[in-house]
Parts: structure tokens; C-alpha cells; sequence
């Protein structure tokens, strides 16, 4: 494990590793431009949840390779690359369940998005992040699930728009369950955390 960590915070990988979660979430905006041209303006923000979960990411990459950090970027990106990792995975598996079929692009969604989630929990032991912090992001996930499952702006999915009451459903505890992992891992947990700069 340690040499995972020692790893993780290597300049070269860490330069890797911004340049695909930059080129990821270009590519997820552009994924999402049929539902842009959809959407009202007031919630365009709140729509494109897997790539602004990867800017989150890509920008506290970048405030490390800068020698800085920000305790808000690392607890947005945290919590919603595992909600957002774990839940595009879990909608294809449902879309392959219900319809017996899944195009490639959906392989290929399940592999990035579990990628997403497995590279926000692997920077946890880095996170240094405080309650006021999580609160934030707490209020920011929590609206985005009202914005999609009450206003009708979640990512379309048209296999699977009969069974929206359920999905969020799960949504909301899957949001709930993102932020006790923040929590838990970084405020509750009192160890010295490492140093990634």
C-alpha cells in the first residue's frame, strides 16, 4: 500500500493522471451537448454531473502540481467521483439487465466512471479537508439530486425513464453514502494525513 501512495504523488504520474481526467471531462461535456440543447439555462450547471465530478478532480491535480490545495476542490471531488463513478456504473449494469443489451460506449462508461470512483478513494489518505468543507459539499450534491429527480434534469437514460422514482431513490443514499465516506475518512478519522506536496 505504501508504495501505491508513493506512487500516487509522483510529478510524472500525477501530470498522467491530470491529462486524462482533462481530456475525460472535455470529452463528458461533449457526451452531454444533446441534453445542453434541452436544458433550461438556469440548470445547465447541474447536468453534466460525471465531468464536472472529473474538473473537480482535475482541478485539485493541478493545485498539487502547483504546490497548492484547496480542502473544498478535494471534498467536491472526492464525494462526486464515487457517486457519480458508482452510479453510471450501476445505470449501465441496469440498462444490460433490463434490455439484455449494451452498446460498447456503455463498457467503456462502466470502465471510466469505476475508474473515477477507485481514483477518488485512492487520494483520500491526501485529503485535508474541514467540516465546513464537507457541509459545502454536502449542500451542493444533495441540490443536484433535487435539480434532477424533482425538476427532471437527471442524465437521460430512455431505457431506463420508467424506473426514475427508484433510481433516485438510490441516488439519494448513494449521495448520502459518498459524503460518509468523506467524513469518515478525513474528518472523523483523527491520523496525521500525508503530505502530498
Amino acid at each position: 500500500m505504501k508504495f501505491i501512495q508513493f506512487a500516487l504523488i509522483q510529478r510524472p504520474f500525477l501530470w498522467l493522471l491530470f491529462a486524462v481526467n482533462l481530456l475525460g471531462t472535455i470529452y463528458g461535456y461533449y457526451w452531454y451537448m444533446g441534453q445542453f440543447v434541452v436544458t433550461p439555462a438556469h440548470f445547465l450547471i447541474f447536468v453534466p454531473d460525471s465531468p464536472t465530478a472529473s474538473l473537480f478532480f482535475t482541478i485539485v491535480l493541478f493545485l498539487y502540481l502547483i504546490g497548492k490545495r484547496s480542502g473544498l476542490m478535494e471534498v467536491l471531488a472526492v464525494v462526486t467521483l464515487f457517486k457519480y463513478g458508482i452510479w453510471a456504473t450501476v445505470m449501465n449494469l441496469l440498462v444490460l439487465l433490463t434490455t439484455g443489451d449494451l452498446e460498447p460506449a456503455g463498457y467503456m462508461l462502466m470502465a471510466s466512471h469505476m475508474a473515477m470512483a477507485i481514483q477518488g478513494l485512492l487520494y483520500i489518505p491526501f485529503y485535508r479537508f474541514k467540516m465546513s468543507h464537507l457541509i459545502i459539499a454536502a449542500i451542493w450534491t444533495l441540490h443536484n439530486d433535487v435539480i434532477d429527480y424533482v425538476f427532471g434534469q437527471m442524465p437521460i437514460y430512455y431505457s431506463l425513464m420508467d424506473y426514475m422514482p427508484n433510481i433516485g431513490y438510490f441516488t439519494f443514499w448513494l449521495s448520502i453514502a459518498s459524503l460518509g465516506i468523506a467524513y469518515w475518512f478525513v474528518i472523523k478519522e483523527k491520523r496525521t494525513r500525508l503530505e502530498i506536496i
